[in-house]
């Protein structure tokens, strides 16, 4: 069944839920073994992986101790429950980031949070909200950095990033920041973090009406997908809309430019901003 904007975080528990499950398998222990290993019942293991029930704190660390998951359930406990930074829609994919092992995005409109910049983070965060605070701001940058060490990580998601060529036209700030964000993706490029393309605005109404999606595939559960707006997001697993998104993505992909070509563009992009800057 789809979820909305409501049922965004049900999602994570629910996957917290099956990996409990497959851990406590491996392990191997009945939920009435654990249960009286981290003291609460049988039942309750049950109800926590069927996301019935959330666990409390201690419980999620005892879980990490019995089942050594290197603090996985804490980790995946604290930003559902703890964490600020994100809107409640969007909690629940940061955490799904860090377990994906393929993550697809397209972007009409706005650089990627993964792949942003501290400088370009500001600039969309104070466009968005020209009336909060220093603090807000920079908590708001601080938690994009922390997204997007994922990519730089041994272990990795395979990461698929196609954007709209608007999004190169699009200035972020100064044309000093838009020139350094560009010029990162290249070097993410480069180094083969991801695999990147453009849609070019010749790619006609289909392309540039596309929503911005993110698809991501697990090894050990179903993929999921999340849409956003500019004020809600939705986080999906029913397997006929993940199938659609899936295909709409494979249409994107064919509309693109070559990965050679994107580069080359966005290099170029880069440079004219550059030379803008260095002209004011």
């Amino acid at each position: 069944m789809a979820r909305g904007v409501h049922g965004s975080r049900q999602a994570a528990w629910e996957f917290f839920g099956a990996e409990l499950k497959r851990r406590r398998e491996e392990a191997p222990f009945t939920q009435v073994e654990l249960g009286s290993r981290v003291f609460v019942s049988g039942g309750y293991i049950g109800q926590f992986e069927q996301a019935i029930r959330k666990p409390q704190l201690d419980v999620a660390q005892r879980i990490d101790d019995v089942l050594q998951t290197a603090g996985f359930f804490e980790r995946m406990w604290r930003k559902l429950i703890d964490d600020k930074r994100y809107a409640d829609y969007f909690a629940a994919v940061v955490e799904l980031e860090r377990l994906a092992t393929k993550i697809c995005q397209f972007a009409p409109s706005v650089i990627p949070g993964l792949l942003q910049t501290a400088p370009y983070a500001r600039a969309v965060t104070i466009a968005a909200n020209p009336f909060v605070t220093d603090e807000y701001v920079e908590d708001k940058v601080s938690a994009r950095l922390e997204r997007s060490r994922v990519l730089r990580d041994a272990t990795r998601p395979e990461y698929w990033a196609i954007l709209h060529e608007n999004v190169l036209g699009v200035a972020a700030g100064s044309p000093g920041v838009m020139a350094e964000q560009l010029t990162h993706i290249a070097g993410l490029a480069h180094e083969r973090k991801l695999y990147l393309a453009v849609v070019p605005r010749s790619a006609g109404a289909c392309a540039s009406m596309a929503a911005m999606m993110q698809l991501m595939e697990f090894d050990d559960a179903p993929p999921t997908l999340y849409t956003e707006t500019s004020f809600s997001g939705d986080l999906l697993d029913d397997p006929a809309v993940v199938k659609r998104a899936q295909r709409a993505y494979d249409l994107l992909r064919g509309a693109a430019l070559s990965p050679e070509v994107s580069l080359a563009l966005i290099e170029s992009a880069a440079g004219d901003y550059r030379r803008c800057a260095s002209s004011t």
